[in-house]
């Protein structure tokens, strides 16, 4: 019996992953059975269980993929000190998971988006996977702390707010993003990175006058 090359098992577990995320995608988790993932890519169950046991650990794989690329994006851009300003490094950061799965928008549709509304869905009602979405964001956050204390550092930011508080608002921004996209159409992540240049190019009169009070 020839011996199947590694090349060839990256190759398989690429189809089922890129099947399942586009099945996911369009249909959600819940309508979507495992022999809706067999026939969207062609494949027999024993091909298909040899890589992945069940829906979760599809789902699982898909987030931790996503990871991985943001990851990549952030060793990317941390050989610089200090990073690019924050909507430059969104938009690589963004850009970059956007570009996870190609296949996801071959068809026009910007389905990765729809994706990841799914995935926080889902994880309401599935602890693991809830797990392996806090350990994404906690890694996430780090990052992010870590790109806005060299900012803080470099003069460029405010070093009176906590870095973490400027960290969260960042990951909220791309999330918010990703969730319009997903419920109101796609649109260009420059269009996130022009928001940002004007929200944080305004001027806080408050405190140059001596402070203001809402209400």
């Amino acid at each position: 019996m020839a011996r199947v090359s590694q090349e060839h098992l990256d190759a398989r577990r690429r189809q089922i992953l890129d099947g399942a995320a586009r099945l996911f995608a369009r249909n959600g988790f819940h309508a979507t059975s495992m022999q809706d993932v067999l026939k969207e890519v062609d494949l027999s169950a024993g091909a298909v269980y040899r890589y992945f046991s069940g829906k979760d650990e599809l789902i699982a794989a898909i987030v931790k993929e996503v990871l991985g690329e943001i990851r990549a994006a952030f060793e990317d851009v941390s050989r610089h000190s200090p990073p690019p300003p924050p909507d430059i490094l969104v938009g690589l950061v963004l850009g970059r998971t956007l570009r996870v799965w190609p296949s996801l928008n071959s068809d026009g549709e910007a389905l990765f988006p729809r994706l990841m509304l799914q995935v926080w869905a889902e994880t309401v009602r599935n602890e693991e996977l809830a797990a392996v979405l806090t350990e994404v964001y906690t890694e996430l956050r780090e990052r992010w702390v870590l790109a806005v204390e060299a900012y803080q550092k470099a003069g460029m930011m405010r070093s009176d707010i906590p870095a973490e508080h400027a960290a969260r608002t960042m990951i909220a921004a791309v999330q918010g993003f990703i969730a319009q996209q997903a419920l109101f159409g796609a649109a260009p992540v420059e269009v996130l990175q022009d928001g940002l240049r004007a929200l944080t190019s305004m001027r806080d009169e408050g405190t140059a006058t001596g402070g203001s009070q809402l209400g």
